[in-house]
This record gives C-alpha cells, sequence and structure tokens, in this order.
C-alpha cells in the first residue's frame, strides 16, 4: 500500500494510460478523483471509478476539460473539499490531433493540440502547486506531480508535428517547475511512454504505426498501460526519495535504439 491514505487527482483517467494509472494508484491505497471529458472507456468495459469502487477503493470522477483554467481549478477544488488535501497530481490528459505533417497541419488542429497537451499539463502543474504550497511536509515532500510525456517529446514523431512538439514542451515542464520548487518540497518528474498499446489511434493516412514502432522498439513486444503505471507509481511515491525534474523513459528501449 504505497500510497495509503494518499489523494491523488488523474487527467484522462478514464480510458487508456490514465485509467491504468487511476486502479494501480487506488490498488495502493490512493483516493482517486478521475477527471477526463466522458466516463466513457475507449477500449470498452465500465467506467473507472466504478471499476475502483468494485474492488473495494475510493474514486470518484469529474467531468474535466484540461485545455480550460476553471475546470482544472474546479478539479483540484473538489479532490481537496471532499478529501481534505491532495498529495499527487498526474496529468496524462492528452490529445494525438489530425496526427498531420508540417504542411498539413492546420492551424486550427495546432491550437487544439497545444491546448491539450501543453496548456492542459502547464494548467494543472500550476493547480497542484497552488494547493501544495497551502499544506505541510508529509514523507519529505508537500506534494508530487507526475507528468505524462513521451518519447516523442526528445525525438521526431513522423507526420505528427503538434503531438510531438507538446510533448516537448512537458519535458521543459517538469524540468523547470522541478528546479523552481524544489525548495518548496514540491517534486516534479514525467514518465515517457514508448508505443503503448491502447485504444488511441495513431498514424495519418497510408501509414502503419504499429510496424513502425516493431521497428524501433527493442524489446520483443509493445507496452502495456501498466507498464507506464508502474513507473507513475515509483514516481509518485515516498520510494522516490531524491529524485526529481527526471523523465523516465517507459518505452522498451526505443531510446537506446
Amino acid at each position: 500500500m504505497r500510497l495509503a491514505d494518499k489523494v491523488a487527482i488523474v487527467t484522462g483517467g478514464a480510458s487508456g494510460i490514465g485509467r491504468a494509472i487511476a486502479r494501480l494508484f487506488a490498488r495502493e491505497g490512493a483516493k482517486v478523483v478521475i477527471g477526463d471529458l466522458t466516463e466513457a472507456v475507449r477500449e470498452g468495459g465500465a467506467p473507472t471509478a466504478q471499476v475502483i469502487a468494485g474492488d473495494g477503493g475510493t474514486a470518484r470522477f469529474r467531468i474535466c476539460d484540461v485545455a480550460r483554467k476553471a475546470d482544472v481549478d474546479a478539479l483540484v477544488a473538489a479532490a481537496v473539499a471532499e478529501f481534505g488535501r491532495l498529495d499527487i497530481m498526474v496529468n496524462n490528459a492528452a490529445t494525438l490531433g489530425a496526427g498531420t505533417g508540417l504542411l498539413e497541419t492546420t492551424e486550427q488542429d495546432w491550437d487544439h493540440v497545444m491546448a491539450v497537451n501543453a496548456k492542459g499539463v502547464f494548467l494543472g502543474c500550476q493547480a497542484a502547486v497552488r494547493q501544495f504550497l497551502t499544506q505541510p511536509v508529509v514523507d519529505e515532500a508537500r506534494g508530487r506531480i507526475v507528468n505524462i510525456s513521451s518519447q516523442h517529446g526528445m525525438v521526431a514523431a513522423p507526420g505528427k508535428i503538434a503531438y510531438g512538439t507538446g510533448k516537448a514542451a512537458v519535458v521543459y515542464l517538469t524540468r523547470q517547475i522541478a528546479v523552481d520548487h524544489a525548495k518548496d518540497h514540491i517534486i516534479c518528474n514525467a514518465v515517457a511512454p514508448g508505443r503503448i498499446l491502447t485504444g488511441k489511434p495513431l498514424g495519418g493516412p497510408g501509414s502503419d504505426p504499429l510496424e513502425y514502432s516493431r521497428m524501433r522498439t527493442p524489446m520483443p513486444r509493445l507496452g502495456r498501460p501498466d507498464d507506464v503505471a508502474r513507473a507513475a507509481l515509483f514516481l509518485a511515491s515516498a520510494e522516490a526519495t531524491y529524485v526529481t525534474g527526471h523523465n523516465l523513459m517507459v518505452d522498451g528501449g526505443w531510446m537506446a535504439y
């Protein structure tokens, strides 16, 4: 029970990686507040909060558009109002957008992807840090942030220029916040997934993202949401005693290739 009595927010927790993180955190004792646009599970199945409750855990769902400051602030306020504090903020919500290259990407699609993938993480970090600063230090931290970045925040994402740029912003935000708020006992790290098999569509017209990903991944399988969830759990727990500003690769060796 590495997160016993902790309060955690997971954005984009209805499906995929966010769902796996929310379920694992709950199994480890956290009270989980899920923020997403819908409770519908992209891969199918019962809503995440319902599954957690059925397993004996505690979870709440709140509609939240991470690109809207009012929604993010309300998400944090709701968690604190019910559970008394916030210990962990997982900024996971993201969108691929149209998944196109420089010349094909419209201004509207660029703005949409940046609003979710970059601004959304900024707003989540800002709201969390504002709350953390009101809290006492527990287990050497006032609070811990785990951002979900991507290997495509460091290397090109072929045909996905907006997505890759947004994820690069997440990597930078993680480092900057870690440095600026280390003195405040606020911990900020990121997990950078490689190709994870979820319900999220990838690739543009004529592409074969699975073939490309298998070619780039040295390990003999592609990633699963639980692979990312376990890394997020480590960074969200007191086991990560002297780790901040780190971007932890969970990519099957993609970036070592």
